[in-house]
């Protein structure tokens, strides 16, 4: 798992990491990573108390003036005994090697190892392991572990994915001048870009296309060595995100990698939220285990359904298959959406309550589900008031703006005892709260799950996908109403009444007798287990309808 800080290296221990790697801002592809020396030192000593792995990431690929830190930085290194150090660039892989022949040295993802011949050159310089590009797909990882069993192998399973080849954007340099290969991308395939045109006869006024003159024009396109194929450029009224890739989520093939006896599976992520450390570090965590007790009946359905509550930009099989197809991007829009958020991380266990620092706004009502480290079911909570230790006041809503913390009393909780909250909910868990979303958000979640499935079945070269389209053309047309407005933000879709979860604590449910015949059926199910088949059309749920279910 990824640790771009040190709550986040322990909140990736906690959720069941076997390995986090980690690096300084200076000598590491993160320019943003918050680990100072010293706090490096505090993460080593803290993961190998709980058996966990450290691997320090110097992958950047040096200039001279880098080359002056690889003294301190070597002798540092021998001094606080990481598990691996990850290097790209071959002239720090020989001086490493030379000046701490103790370390165990990995070769980055950065080195573009993509056969089995580069893995073989790498072993025999000394390198332990390699991780591989993410180009590399599963056919060439099969040939790869055959044809070089003797060097441990580490493959992306998780993760951001980069527009071009991995590593090699140009477009940051040129956008905003931070360069992608000294861990400074920008990112700016994220950014929507709109076509616009400028007369040559003088005038510097910039010359919008819009309905009133767009049947002016026509672009076209002509590739060098096609002199004469002229290939039309179209675009709608809204931004186009043609370079927009979608995350790598190779959770549903994970049985083939873990058949195949890779390794190491890699999360990218050092700068994602500790919510995102912990419920990515959870699923995989227990979806390996899971496949390890009964390979047979594995099913990697629940698993992905969890991950879609961590903000992503859509997910894909990505070079699985070697090679993208059209579903590997996301074209109308670029934002990351989750379908729960951070709500808060326990900070503290007194003898009565938990105590809970506060990430995202909660009002009277939220439901809050607690992610146990163990994988097992999560706990839910409703709230109707918050109590503030920081000034002793209790609030129907807090904000999170100055960091409080709230105090959540073990009463509060209808099912569990003290002894198992206090058992099954230790010291920085996370907890989370469902997001209210737009329709725009929902039609984009449809979307997704329909580019997934595609991808999954392996139906991509299916010229016409009926519901494909039809959900493609449900976001735009949800896109287009949404530009009708001058509104701020859209209206959320939310339930007055009941969601049906059977939360601890509300009231609503435990104790209206509207929902008596629902609290009886609710003791039959698992914990957290909902009532109604599919919660994104709770909105349309009334109480009568929850009880009768």
């Amino acid at each position: 798992m990824p640790a771009g800080s040190l709550a986040k290296l322990k909140t990736a221990v906690l959720y069941g990491a076997d390995a986090v790697y980690l690096g300084t801002p200076d000598m590491s592809l993160r320019t943003k990573a918050e680990f100072t020396l010293e706090q490096i030192r505090e993460g080593i000593e803290y993961a190998h108390a709980h058996n966990t792995r450290v691997y320090l990431t110097l992958n950047l690929f040096s200039h001279n003036k880098d080359v002056p830190k690889l003294e301190e930085y070597t002798a540092t290194i021998r001094d606080i005994k990481p598990d691996g150090v990850i290097i790209a660039d071959p002239g720090v892989f020989q001086y490493v090697k030379q000046h701490a022949p103790e370390i165990s040295l990995h070769i980055s993802t950065q080195s573009n190892v993509c056969s089995w011949l580069s893995v073989k050159f790498w072993k025999d310089l000394g390198a332990d392991l390699c991780v591989l590009a993410r180009e590399v797909s599963y056919a060439e990882l099969v040939e790869i572990r055959e044809k070089c069993p003797d060097i441990k192998l580490e493959t992306f399973v998780h993760g951001a994915m980069c527009m071009t080849y991995s590593g090699r954007c140009l477009l940051s340099n040129f956008m905003a001048e931070r360069g992608a290969n000294q861990g400074n991308c920008e990112n700016s395939c994220r950014w929507g870009y709109k076509v616009h045109m400028k007369l040559r006869d003088g005038t510097v006024e910039e010359l919008e296309i819009d309905e009133t003159n767009i049947d002016m024009f026509e672009f076209l396109l002509e590739e060098g060595a096609r002199p004469g194929e002229l290939m039309p450029i179209e675009e709608s009224e809204h931004e186009s995100y043609i370079l927009n890739s979608k995350d790598l989520c190779l959770m549903p093939k994970l049985d083939q990698y873990l058949e195949l006896g890779i390794d190491s599976l890699k999360v990218e992520g050092r700068g994602k939220s500790v919510y995102y450390v912990a419920v990515v570090a959870r699923i995989y965590r227990k979806a390996i285990d899971d496949w390890a007790r009964d390979p047979d009946n594995w099913d990697p359905r629940p698993y992905m359904e969890e991950l879609m509550n961590v903000s992503n930009p859509g997910y894909t099989l990505a070079f699985h298959d070697g090679r993208l197809t059209n579903y590997a991007h996301n074209y109308e829009q670029t934002q990351t959406i989750g379908e729960w958020e951070f709500a808060g991380i326990i900070t503290e266990i007194t003898d009565d309550a938990f105590l809970m620092e506060v990430k995202n706004k909660l009002i009277a009502g939220d439901v809050l589900e607690f992610l146990p480290p163990d994988g097992n079911e999560t706990i839910l909570l409703r709230l109707y008031e918050f109590e503030n230790t920081k000034n002793n006041e209790t609030t129907d809503m807090i904000n999170a703006g100055t960091k409080p913390i709230i105090r959540i009393p073990f009463s509060l909780f209808d099912q569990e005892t003290t002894g198992e909250l206090k058992t099954r909910i230790p010291q920085m868990t996370v907890v989370r709260k469902e997001t209210p979303l737009t329709q725009i958000q929902w039609d984009r979640l449809k979307l997704d799950r329909e580019s997934q499935r595609l991808e999954i079945s392996g139906k991509t070269d299916i010229p016409v996908q009926p519901l494909y389209g039809k959900k493609r053309q449900a976001l735009r047309n949800s896109l287009d109403e949404a530009s009708k407005t001058r509104k701020i933000k859209s209206p959320r879709l939310g339930l007055d009444t009941c969601c049906g979860r059977g939360c601890n604590g509300c009231m609503m449910f435990w104790h209206d007798p509207a929902y008596e015949k629902a609290r009886h059926i609710m003791a039959t199910k698992k914990q957290g287990e909902t009532l109604d088949t599919d919660m994104r059309q709770r909105e349309e749920l009334t109480v009568p309808t929850v009880a009768a279910q």
